[in-house]
């Protein structure tokens, strides 16, 4: 019987004591079938170690204890162990102390293993719903965090742009900030991405991962492991890492592991970001894919230009209508995209057209690669997007020519990687407090040029105004806050457009059909 006590009348302070606290963090574990029943006491008594708590002779580890959410069992737990010294204080401490408490209730590596590959075997995507619900459960995904985000969708000629403000990453305190500085360089684990992550207790500048399950994937006849993101930009983010510490790199087996992983788990989608500075993602020195169970906009985009590769007849290929250069590759037999992809991505590396600024290297610098991204459709077929990348930069654009320009960085200056590139922006915290500001001075009728929160926004904000007069004083609150959404919707649209190196004018299609015309394809009329 679930011993679950609804949130609505339940308060962090309803607990009598820290040790019926942690018999209503077992009941939990045991309810989300964390913990089993015959585990009870053996999973009490490590809590109470962990917590420093000496139950007195009436305390009874058997017995259920009802409980509310998981935030206000864990919010209880750590002040009590504030108030009696067991865990500092700030978000970096609590964060590695209520992970280590989480850790005592999460299933053993082996275990959670053994029931994903059973599940894989014969039950389909319940070995992923297995695998996320843990990740959830064990508050590796902080769900109340994560709910916090701000998203909406914005109508833009490519279709619905999906936009995030993360809120989820909590800001570094001063203590995690200052033990950084003063602690010298560690080497283990080798890198945020290692398997070595798996139970590791972190550090004020390294997260805990007590609670990390990582599951081995077969992908190109080598092993890898599959994890979900403890910030889910969107359902089911996962990641899948290679077994060894080695960079970022595009190579032939890149198709193949990709089509391999969507061969396994067709509900999902997958992609590598570019492994080249200014287009590649956050993490380089680890190679990685991210994935998950949603439709990107990327996948819903229209053909813009039919083309072909006449040595592959059972491949339909497209150029898409999308503000990337985007090559598109379908077909029901995995080995014909395999090879095909990575004819394209060779080609692009060594191809250079300067009339559109594409230059293959300078100074003996690579610059061309690519941001591929492989689904399964319904109708069973493979699809394979191409995306074409350059990382050459200019005394114009000096963090990239093909990277967001200068008078789009007050919405976005970070590099565009894969998540961006299928449609969504991460846009960073401090956004939310500039937009509210935005929208009280529109609604005030204030003089933008006089606040210094404002200051980057001004120029677009005056765009704003010219472009909706209905945006007078005292207008109405959701009036303005839709606006200002549509609004960074269309910046992130231009965004990617800087990102194209083949833009959407008589020049760009027709040195985009160049490119393809050079490694043997056509245009189709």
């Amino acid at each position: 019987m679930s011993t679950y006590k609804p949130t609505s009348s339940f308060s962090r302070s309803w607990f009598s004591s820290p040790e019926e606290a942690v018999g209503a963090l077992v009941s939990y574990g045991v309810d989300k079938e964390l913990v089993v029943e015959d585990d009870r006491i053996f999973v009490t008594n490590a809590l109470l170690d962990v917590l420093q708590l000496e139950p007195g002779p009436d305390f009874d580890p058997l017995r259920p204890v009802w409980y509310g959410a998981l935030e206000d069992i864990l919010a209880y737990l750590l002040d009590d162990a504030v108030s009696r010294g067991v865990c500092e204080d700030g978000t970096a401490s609590r964060d590695l102390f209520d992970t280590r408490i989480m850790g005592c209730i999460t299933p053993p590596p082996s275990m959670v293993r053994y029931l994903f590959e059973k599940y894989r075997l014969f039950f389909g995507t319940k070995a992923t719903d297995f695998l996320y619900k843990l990740a959830q459960d064990s508050d590796y995904i902080r769900t109340y965090r994560v709910r916090k985000n701000r998203t909406w969708a914005s109508d833009t000629r490519y279709g619905k742009l999906d936009i995030t403000i993360n809120l989820s990453k909590p800001e570094k305190d001063p203590r995690a900030i200052a033990a950084a500085r003063t602690k010298s360089g560690d080497s283990y684990p080798p890198c945020m991405l290692c398997r070595e992550n798996e139970g590791y207790a972190g550090r004020l500048d390294y997260p805990a991962r007590q609670t990390l399950r990582l599951v081995p994937v077969r992908l190109a006849w080598e092993q890898w492991f599959l994890q979900y993101s403890p910030y889910a930009y969107y359902p089911e983010h996962c990641i899948v890492l290679s077994k060894r510490h080695v960079p970022m790199s595009i190579t032939s087996k890149t198709f193949i592991r990709l089509l391999d992983f969507v061969r396994t788990f067709p509900h999902y989608i997958i992609g590598s970001n570019a492994d080249l500075p200014i287009v590649g993602g956050s993490i380089l020195a680890h190679d990685h894919f991210q994935g998950g169970r949603y439709q990107f906009a990327m996948a819903r985009a229209k053909v813009k230009r039919h083309i072909e590769f006449p040595d592959f007849t059972d491949v339909r290929a497209a150029i898409i209508d999308w503000p990337l250069s985007v090559i598109r590759l379908s077909s029901k037999r995995q080995s014909s995209l395999e090879v095909l992809g990575n004819r394209i991505f060779e080609a692009w590396r060594a191809y250079s057209d300067e009339s559109v600024g594409v230059l293959a290297a300078s100074g003996g610098e690579p610059h061309n690669t690519v941001t591929p991204i492989a689904r399964r459709r319904s109708n069973r077929e493979f699809e394979l997007d191409i995306v074409l990348r350059n990382n050459r930069t200019s005394q114009e654009h000096p963090l990239g020519i093909f990277h967001p320009h200068a008078e789009l960085h007050h919405i976005k200056r970070e590099n565009i990687g894969l998540i961006e590139v299928m449609g969504l922006a991460v846009l960073p915290a401090r956004l939310l407090d500039e937009m509210e500001r935005l929208q009280e001075a529109i609604r005030a009728g204030e003089d933008m040029e006089g606040i210094p929160e404002l200051a980057s926004h001004v120029p677009w904000a005056h765009e704003i105004l010219d472009r909706h007069p209905e945006l007078v004083p005292g207008v109405d609150t959701e009036v303005v806050r839709q606006v200002i959404q549509d609004e960074i919707g269309q910046v992130f649209a231009r965004v990617l457009e800087d990102c194209g190196v083949f833009k959407d004018d008589a020049a760009g299609n027709a040195a985009f059909v160049r490119f393809v015309r050079s490694m043997g394809g056509r245009e189709l009329t």
